[in-house]
């Protein structure tokens, strides 16, 4: 299938500098796969279109504080590093901007001031596609949250709100170089409004990295080079979510983050015979461990009923699997339709509902 099927016009207008206030008074495009019709609601009605029995499952991730600006130990140069993985005590794979960072280039890290804090970060190699290997003199642990700072994305361009705005409020585990965007929508009065009526939640974990925003580049979608990301899904979780489908309920995935754990885990346990004959559901199992599933047109989904997610980038593998999900034609359509009534796009943008 071609990249180019997947490309689409965005005025820059459309992108969200600044996300609303409160969280759930973001708009809500209810889109329907078998009707293919579209409606336009507020966040904060979406439980109108769940259920008692309905179960929302979602990524309880969080952005550690990533985004780390030093100077070089001989010349004063600026620097800024993006940590992605902790590859051993010490050592991190991560990202350098700056003017001939090289391999073995000392750098000094600065506090949120501008001044040095005698911790050294030294270039100890170099990755694929631009990435470094960075060792430290202090353990992460000691050091990271006072000087470390919360990555956004490079299209949201100077945000100088709460950082905590660009976290879900139900995020636990600090473990993510981005956010999982759709759950950014909910508060705290609505996750209890919803219990309130009989929708469950239960939570995966998913550690985002920066793949997950790379644009597609080849131009065939089946020759891109899937990224690898960390997940887990409990046993609590996995009989939540096999209870709800046995007793009748949906499962909601909270984003593509869950859709790519709760799938995994259908695979998992499916390529098992089946313990039963005659369900007309896949079972989950708990896993823990890396997925590097590439969900495309003509992947039959296994484990998710209905998602919310926000509007993704051109040429993006989420935007890829948003389509095998809702339709390609469907997608097209409603993101046109989108554009033509202002809703705001990507991270701090606008929500969507595919049932």
């Amino acid at each position: 299938m071609k990249t180019a099927d997947f490309d689409y016009h965005l005025p820059p207008g459309r992108i969200a500098q600044e996300p609303v206030d409160p969280r759930d008074v973001a708009r809500l495009m209810v889109v329907g796969r078998a009707s293919g019709k579209f409606e336009h609601r507020v966040f904060r009605e979406v439980g109108e279109y769940l259920s008692p029995g309905d179960l929302l499952v979602f990524n309880d991730t969080r952005v550690f504080p990533a985004r780390l600006y030093a100077r070089k130990a001989r010349s004063g140069g600026r620097v800024e590093i993006l940590l992605l993985e902790e590859l051993r005590p010490g050592i991190w794979n991560g990202l350098v901007r700056g003017h001939r960072v090289r391999v073995g280039t000392i750098l000094e890290l600065r506090d949120r001031g501008g001044r040095a804090v005698g911790i050294e970060a030294t270039i100890r190699g170099c990755g694929s596609e631009g990435q470094r290997i960075i060792e430290f003199s202090h353990p992460a642990a000691d050091w990271l949250k006072q000087l470390g700072h919360v990555p956004l994305p490079p299209y949201i361009r100077d945000y100088t709100g709460d950082p905590e705005r660009y976290q879900t409020i139900f995020g636990r585990h600090e473990d993510s170089a981005a956010a999982p965007t759709a759950g950014l929508h909910f508060t705290a009065e609505l996750l209890l409004r919803l219990r309130t009526m009989g929708i469950r939640q239960a939570f995966v974990t998913l550690r985002i990295g920066l793949d997950t925003f790379k644009p597609i580049d080849s131009a065939d979608i089946s020759e891109h080079p899937i990224h690898t990301e960390w997940a887990r899904l409990s046993t609590e979780t996995a009989r939540q979510i096999n209870e709800t489908r046995l007793s009748g309920g949906r499962i909601v995935a909270v984003g593509t983050t869950s859709v790519r754990t709760l799938e995994t885990a259908a695979l998992r346990r499916n390529s098992e015979p089946s313990d039963c004959q005659t369900c007309s559901w896949s079972a989950v199992e708990a896993f823990e461990g890396p997925t590097d599933l590439y969900i495309t047109p003509g992947y039959r989904f296994k484990a998710v009923d209905a998602l919310i997610t926000n509007f993704h980038l051109p040429r993006s593998t989420l935007l890829v699997l948003v389509s095998a999900f809702a339709g390609r034609d469907t997608i097209r359509r409603a993101y046109a339709e989108a554009i033509e009534r202002d809703y705001r796009f990507y991270s701090f943008g606008d929500a969507m509902l595919i049932l």
